[in-house]
C-alpha cells in the first residue's frame, strides 16, 4: 500500500475487499500494524467518508481512522475509545453475517489491537474522570473483556450454521484474547465458563496449534492456581511439547509453571533441560527437594525471590516443602533400614537441614501432615515416640497419589 494514497483510495480499497469476501487485506486495512497508519492522507478529512464508502462500512471505517489520527498524536485514551467503537461496531458486522464466517481474521486483528491498546490506557493527574477520552486502566480492562466477549458469544451462539461455515472457529481465538485480560485482571475465575465452551466444542482439536498451545497455557496456569495440579500438568505439557522448537522463549516460560507443577506430581526435571531453556534456579531447587535439603529450599527461594514472584509461583515452590520433607525422612529411614523410626531421629534429621531450634511437636506436625496426605504410610506411636511405617511401600511414589 502506498505511503501517499489519498483518503478516497483506502477507502475503495476497504469497499473492493469487502465485496470480494477477501479478509486478507481487510486485516491490514484495520490493523494497527499496517505501514497504512503512517499515510498523513488519512488523519483528515473524514467528515465525508459516507460519500466514498457504503454506509454501514462507513462507522467502522471512522472509527479506526479516528483511532489512527489518536495514535499519531500519542493519544491513547482517545486511541482506545476509538478501537473500542470499532471493536463493539465490527462485531455486529459479523453477528450480521448469516452462515458466514470469513470475517473471523478481521475481527481477530480487530481485538488484537483493542487489547494492545488497552494496556496503554493512563490516567492524566490533573484530568477529570468524566471528561472525554479519560479512561482509569481498570475500566478499560473491563471495557475490553465486554467488547471480546462479545465477539466470543457470536462465535459460540452460531450452531446453525454447516461446519464449513460456522463461526465456531474463532471461540478458541477470542477465548485466548480474554484469558490474556483475566489475568491481567487477576480475575481467573472468569475463565470457567470459557473453558468449559472449549472443552464441550467438537472442534477443540481442530483448531489451529498455535491456537491450542495458547489455550492450553493458560487454562494450565488456571488449573494450577486451582491446585489442579493433574489437569495443569496435562495443559502445561501440551503446550510444551507442541510449542515451536524455535520459540524458546515461550517454551521457558511454560516451563517455569510445569517444573513446579512436575515435582509436586513426582516427577523431577533432568539438569540437561533446565540448562538448555536457561532455568537453573529451578534445578537449585528440583534438587534441593529430591535430597530433602529443606535449607537449601529456603536459600534457593529466598535468593530467586524476585523470580519466583515475578511469575506468582512463590506460593507453589512453598508447597514443594511437604515434599522435601518427605525425601528426607525417606532417606533416614534407607540409612536406618528399620521400619520403627525414631521421633527423636527424625527430629535431628530436621535440625540438621532446616532450623536447629525446631522441637519434637514440630516434628510430629510435619509428619502427621504427610502421613494425612498419604506421602508417608504408617503412623506415631506416641507412647513409643516412633514412627511405625508400612512394611509395603512405605513411601509410595508421588506419581501414584491422588
Amino acid at each position: 500500500m502506498s505511503y501517499n494514497q489519498s483518503l478516497s483510495s483506502f477507502l475503495n480499497q476497504v469497499q473492493n475487499a469487502w465485496r470480494r469476501r477477501d479478509a486478507a487485506p481487510l486485516c491490514d486495512f484495520f490493523s494497527l500494524q499496517d505501514p497504512h497508519i503512517v499515510n498523513p492522507n488519512l488523519y483528515h478529512g473524514h467528515e465525508n467518508i459516507e460519500s466514498y464508502i457504503d454506509s454501514f462500512l462507513a462507522d467502522v471505517c471512522l472509527y479506526h481512522l479516528k483511532c489512527v489520527a489518536c495514535l499519531r498524536e500519542k493519544n491513547f485514551n482517545e486511541a482506545y475509545h476509538s478501537q473500542l467503537s470499532l471493536t463493539q461496531a465490527f462485531t455486529k458486522l459479523f453477528q450480521n453475517q448469516k452462515n458466514d464466517n470469513w470475517l473471523i481474521p478481521v475481527i481477530n486483528v480487530i481485538c488484537l489491537d483493542l487489547r494492545q491498546l488497552t494496556y496503554n490506557v493512563n490516567v492524566d493527574a490533573t484530568a477529570s474522570a468524566s471528561r472525554t477520552g479519560v479512561v482509569r486502566p481498570r475500566e478499560a480492562l473491563e471495557n475490553t473483556a465486554e467488547a471480546i466477549m462479545g465477539a466470543f458469544r457470536v462465535c459460540a451462539a452460531d450452531n446453525r450454521s454447516s461446519e464449513n461455515e460456522t463461526k465456531r472457529w474463532g471461540m478458541m481465538l477470542f477465548a485466548n484474547h480474554l484469558f490474556k485480560v483475566y489475568f491481567k485482571m487477576s480475575q481467573l475465575h472468569l475463565m470457567k465458563p470459557l473453558i468449559r465452551a472449549i472443552e464441550s466444542s467438537p472442534l477443540k482439536s481442530r483448531f489451529s496449534i498455535g491456537q491450542q498451545v495458547t489455550y492450553k497455557y493458560y487454562a494450565g496456569l488456571k488449573a494450577m492456581m486451582d491446585e489442579d495440579y493433574k489437569s495443569a500438568n496435562q495443559y502445561l505439557t501440551f503446550a510444551f511439547e507442541r510449542c515451536e522448537k524455535t520459540s524458546k522463549k515461550n517454551k521457558q516460560h511454560i516451563l517455569i509453571y510445569l517444573i513446579p507443577v512436575r515435582i509436586l506430581l513426582g516427577y523431577m526435571p533432568t539438569k540437561e533441560i533446565l540448562e538448555k531453556y536457561e532455568l537453573l534456579p529451578m534445578w537449585y531447587i528440583a534438587n534441593a527437594v529430591r535430597r530433602g535439603r529443606v535449607n537449601e529450599l529456603t536459600d534457593t527461594m529466598n535468593e530467586y525471590r524476585v523470580l519466583l514472584c515475578k511469575f506468582r509461583i512463590y506460593t507453589i515452590v512453598e508447597k514443594l516443602r511437604i515434599i522435601t520433607y518427605r525425601n528426607l525422612f525417606k532417606n533416614i529411614f534407607l540409612l536406618y533400614k528399620n521400619h520403627l523410626v525414631d521421633m527423636n531421629v527424625l527430629m535431628v534429621g530436621l535440625q540438621m537441614v532446616e532450623e536447629p531450634q525446631i522441637d519434637l511437636d514440630e516434628t510430629h506436625c510435619i509428619v502427621a501432615n504427610l502421613i494425612y496426605e498419604g506421602k508417608i504410610k504408617g503412623y506415631i506411636s506416641l507412647s513409643h515416640q516412633k514412627l511405625v511405617l508400612s512394611k509395603i511401600d512405605p513411601f509410595p511414589k508421588l506419581t501414584s497419589i491422588s
